[in-house]
């Protein structure tokens, strides 16, 4: 089915054309006047579309409401994470039955020796946890609640934190007495997540955006004065370049990492000295990205840098912490590979961590350290990967704040596998379980199987697709099949749990992934050949996977639906002009659908930084040309029949204006296609805030994709 015709009459933009002229082209452009955010007819069309779209979708309700309650059951609600150990305390948060947001908290560790994350049972609290931020309270009155910030001294005395109640990412900074548990007078608005104390807690250091909300400036607080006297300590002028501020573990040093999409530079700070002045490790080059950590390698300070000169997959080198530009006493720890793409670096005092990449999934690596200097001992072991035997999955290292610990924590998961959290033993290499993401209900996973079929693109590249489905829902024949896909910043969408999609799985639906290029799943050069003037790969690529699917049998273009988000959702807009007649229906979540129109505008969040990714059109004509020729919203046909289409916004959205799907709808609409808009009008670019009213995006979402892939009278399998 699709979606049924409403009584209400489906709004109609009213044409304003505006040339737009760039490089001897001139595009008339009917609904640019849609921009004008604070324009009372602007806001009244936005109305006007949600009016219709409801009304649309109104004989959903009900399966709205079965769905939600589905996602509701599976969960449960009373939950904590798995305690993670720092200085003195056991860090962790909780989720209580009925409350949207989470609750961070901490416990005493028992003593020097205590590695063992006290076991914590959920609905019950600790006589001695202390509730650090309460974020339903933080969120009392507010619509939308985001936290940006959250880090403590390393004393453990004080948080500092920022919390956004619009959606449009600018977020106020507080610092919080966690002594007395009251919040200090220091407050300052319109600051950018990432703010880091120094150690001993004296003083702490944010990042502001200028005007295109560009993350430029890093801020010295010295907590207690006014923010008024805050110190600027470093400010990048090069509109290309975002900047955010960190320690190392070892925390050593106070770190400022700026990048672009294609280079990057660190400076480094002794935090000895945290009024001193930042020094540049490797001075930046075009095309040269590099990450910056501190280990100690045979008792001398060593940095380790992961960078790709010379190396298209990376390669990791150590360097003297006195002089990094030395080549001389440079080491190569890592060489680089054409099948391994290195992503990632940790530093303990007797181990590092990597992660990287082969045959398109994720893996963990430890390497042993020597720290003592004796004469002739190894530096460094050989690499030790962790194994793993599904044939599908993701893993990476996560909450390890310790230098000293002898343990390692392992986030894993895959399509059938919730969410696991390991600690891997350094000295025996054991791998303990500690907690899996609980599934209420009776949750078997033998009752799924996932597997990986590839598609070939017109020019002969095999193209990976994940897939995942009941073993028994529909055993004969093509399945109804939902095909994710991304593609773009290298960004990888790898196969994970998800108690939501489970309420497509029981009626018989298969979910797929698309890695298409653009994406980094198979290196850098997967991610070369995507993006640019080869950024049409990245579409080609996702409808061959679609007729991949429809040839081996495993799906049909009548029950076969796109789905896309940001710059997916640019992917959706694209496939849609391009091989409408492969889809049943296309969802669009935020998508960034009138790109030429963005990257053309300097003025506009993202845009500069966004010339590396996609090309300059403003000032190259042929880049302009290019784009001109695939950018959704400038190339809507009136030659095709377009499937039914549902685009999902947010007013607030700072990333994807909701401009540009409200012009690409008012556009589809007048070819005739049967499009929807739904425009949240309190969110930002990553929806609605609290869980459940997540969960409620979530099922509306899927009652459509059910609903246009005809199983919306299907009843769940389990």
């Amino acid at each position: 089915m699709t979606q049924k015709p409403s009584e209400t009459k489906a709004p109609e933009a009213a044409k304003r054309p505006l040339a737009r002229e760039h490089h001897g082209d001139v595009f008339m452009d009917d609904f640019e006047w849609l921009r004008e955010k604070e324009n009372p007819e602007v806001i009244a069309y936005l109305e006007a579309e949600n009016a219709f779209t409801d009304a649309s979708t109104a004989h959903l309700a009900g399966l709205r409401q079965s769905i939600f309650d589905e996602i509701k059951a599976r969960t449960l609600e009373t939950d904590l994470s798995v305690p993670v150990r720092s200085g003195a305390w056991w860090y962790y948060s909780r989720t209580i039955e009925g409350q949207q947001y989470g609750i961070h908290c901490r416990r005493p560790i028992a003593g020097d020796d205590d590695w063992t994350p006290p076991v914590l049972v959920a609905g019950t609290t600790p006589a001695d946890e202390q509730i650090m931020l309460d974020d339903n309270v933080e969120a009392e009155g507010f619509d939308f609640y985001s936290l940006g910030s959250f880090d403590v001294s390393t004393d453990g005395t004080l948080l500092a934190y920022s919390v956004d109640t619009v959606g449009d990412e600018r977020y106020t900074l507080r610092i919080r007495d966690l002594v007395t548990g009251l919040d200090l007078a220091d407050t300052v608005p319109n600051t950018f997540p990432g703010a880091t104390f120094a150690p001993g807690g004296k003083y702490v250091f944010y990042p502001t955006v200028d005007d295109s909300w560009r993350p430029d400036t890093i801020w010295r607080h010295e907590v207690g004065t006014d923010a008024a006297l805050d110190v600027s300590v470093f400010h990048e002028p090069d509109d290309r370049y975002w900047i955010g501020i960190g320690l190392t573990r070892s925390e050593k040093y106070l770190e400022i990492d700026l990048g672009s999409k294609i280079t990057s530079e660190s400076h480094l700070l002794d935090t000895a000295d945290p009024t001193g002045e930042f020094t540049v490790v490797w001075p930046r080059r075009e095309g040269v990205e590099y990450s910056v950590e501190h280990a100690v390698l045979g008792g001398e300070d060593r940095l380790l840098i992961l960078h790709n000169d010379g190396a298209l997959n990376f390669t990791l080198i150590d360097a003297p912490a006195d002089d990094p530009t030395d080549v001389d006493r440079h080491r190569v720890m890592i060489a680089a590979s054409t099948d391994v793409r290195i992503e990632d670096v940790e530093a303990f005092a007797t181990h590092l961590t990597l992660e990287y990449r082969r045959d398109g999934l994720t893996r963990v690596g430890i390497i042993r350290l020597d720290a003592s200097g004796a004469a002739g001992r190894a530096l460094w072991g050989p690499l030790e990967e962790l194994s793993f035997d599904e044939p599908l999955f993701q893993v990476g290292t996560g909450g390890n704040p310790e230098w000293h610990q002898p343990t390692v924590r392992i986030g894993y998961t895959s399509f059938v596998t919730p969410s696991s959290v390991f600690d891997y033993a350094l000295d025996t290499g054991e791998l303990t379980l500690l907690k899996q993401q609980p599934v209420q209900g009776g949750y078997d996973p033998d009752a799924y199987e996932q597997f990986r079929e590839w598609a070939t693109a017109s020019d002969g590249t095999r193209i990976p697709i994940s897939l995942v489905r009941r073993r028994d829902a529909l055993a004969h024949g093509p399945r109804p099949t939902v095909l994710y896909g991304y593609g773009s910043y290298e960004a990888s969408i790898d196969p994970g749990f998800s108690v939501a999609r489970l309420s497509l799985l029981e009626r018989g639906i298969t979910f797929a992934i698309a890695h298409i290029r653009g994406g980094g799943e198979l290196g850098r050069s997967w991610y070369d050949e995507g993006k640019m003037l080869a950024k049409k790969n990245t579409f080609t690529d996702f409808v061959a996977c679609a007729d991949h699917l429809i040839e081996a049998g495993l799906a049909e273009a009548a029950t076969l639906v796109a789905e896309g988000g940001s710059a997916g959702g640019l992917l959706m807009g694209a496939v849609a002009n391009l091989a409408p007649d492969r889809f049943a229906g296309i969802l669009a979540q935020v998508p960034f659908v009138d790109a030429l129109t963005s990257i053309l505008d300097p003025d506009l969040p993202l845009t500069v930084i966004e010339w590396d990714e996609w090309g300059d059109p403003l000032h190259d004509a042929d880049v302009y040309a290019y784009m001109r020729s695939y950018s959704p919203y400038e190339n809507v046909r009136a030659d095709v029949a377009y499937p039914p289409i549902l685009a999902v916004t947010s007013l607030n959205d700072t990333r994807v204006l909701y401009v540009e799907p409200a012009k690409w709808t008012a556009r589809l609409r007048e070819v005739g296609a049967p499009v929807l808009l739904k425009t949240e009008m309190s969110a930002g670019h990553g929806g609605v805030s609290g869980r459940y009213e997540r969960w409620h995006e979530i099922a509306y979402e899927f009652a459509w994709l059910l609903d246009t892939l005809g199983r919306g009278d299907a009843q769940p399998t389990g």
